[in-house]
């Protein structure tokens, strides 16, 4: 029997956390760590329902991705259902499609705000994460230096504390003596 044969009876928080402990391995944390992680039935709003009973915590964290609204908000929840029964994914490598089009320009419409300073953007790269996202622009910075006849400038400048995702070029970037990536310094 596979994992996905399954029923969902079988998966209980005894299971979850079993399964967890032998086969993942969790960010910031070694790969055996000492105490085993909640098991987390479900979400909404600010509060996460954990699987071994009635208990509930508030997502301190907020999953990180989910501190603007919550989980579970309704308008996000529809709109994420109307959009996969249209198309999960498409990539972007010589496509494209209406909803990436409509945001692009609702973006640079608010960002080129006539209350705003400085020259008007044209162009909005998509990717699926902060960390991506930092390190695409990176990559950018750099190709634009080379690109201008200054291969050598390579170097980044940082915020002191900053984190700046979990991606080797994020890492490299992030605060070296107060920061948890000092092994990517330099």
């Amino acid at each position: 029997m596979t994992i996905l044969e399954h029923s969902p009876d079988v998966w209980d928080a005894n299971r979850v956390a079993d399964a967890d402990r032998r086969h993942v391995w969790h960010p910031y944390a070694p790969r055996h760590g000492a105490t085993g992680n909640l098991v987390v039935e479900s979400a909404s709003g600010t509060r996460l329902r954990l699987a071994d009973g009635d208990r509930e915590v508030i997502d301190g964290m907020s999953s990180w991705w989910a501190a603007c609204h919550g989980h579970g908000h309704p308008a996000l929840r529809e709109a994420a259902h109307r959009q996969v029964d249209r198309m999960s994914h498409v990539m972007f490598g010589g496509l494209t499609h209406r909803p990436a089009a409509e945001l692009a320009e609702r973006l640079l419409g608010l960002i080129n705000s006539p209350d705003l300073a400085g020259d008007p953007l044209t162009s909005v790269f998509f990717s699926d994460s902060g960390s991506v996202s930092v390190e695409v622009a990176l990559k950018a910075a750099l190709q634009y230096q080379r690109g201008v006849g200054h291969p050598e400038r390579t170097r980044f400048l940082t915020w002191r504390g900053g984190y700046h995702g979990d991606t080797q070029g994020p890492m490299g970037v992030c605060d070296p003596d107060g920061g948890m990536h000092s092994l990517w310094t330099g």
